[in-house]
């Protein structure tokens, strides 16, 4: 049982393994280490507890094949999101056209539809005079006055209709 103080490149070197391997292996079995003066980690190891055993090199299918077919995978990926893609931006701009064209007549309609409440001000107003005049007994007065308001209330109607079927 003899113990001996290794850096954990020396400790890889005499287990067969990397120094990343040397140093994993000493925190999993909490070997006692301590650092040199020179910075470097110094592991307390007695060979005969350390169960290790070096595994053989895996072998591994040919790099080249395998990293070909990825890029292969990765190409054909490519060309699929690239055609979903094209089908979303048209969708888009098919949509982008439809709410612009339901924007400007959503404009129009608020337009008409203020012309059209301006309109029923108007002949309120109309109405309300022709009656005041009615309950006044003025139907019929020396100008014609009453008769023209009939006729400018007429005339307004007409010409509401008029714009109302355009």
């Amino acid at each position: 049982m003899s113990v001996e103080i290794l850096t954990y490149a020396a400790l890889g070197a005499r287990l067969n393994i990397s120094q990343k391997a040397a140093r994993s292996l000493t925190r999993r079995l909490k070997l006692p280490r301590a650092f040199s003066d020179g910075g470097k980690a110094l592991v307390s190891v007695d060979f005969a507890e350390i169960p290790h055993k070096s595994r053989p090199p895996r072998s591994r299918p040919s790099s080249s094949a395998l990293v070909a077919a990825k890029i292969e995978a990765l190409k054909a990926k490519v060309a699929r999101l690239e055609i979903t893609a094209a089908d979303h931006k048209a969708d888009l701009e098919c949509e982008r056209e439809r709410a612009d064209r339901l924007a400007a007549e959503l404009l129009q309609a608020a337009a008409e539809s203020t012309t059209a409440l301006e309109m029923i001000a108007r002949l309120e107003d109309e109405v309300s005079a022709l009656r005041a005049s009615c309950q006044t007994g003025s139907l019929v007065d020396g100008h014609g006055q009453a008769t023209r308001r009939l006729g400018h209330l007429a005339a307004s109607i007409v010409q509401a209709d008029r714009k109302a079927c355009r």
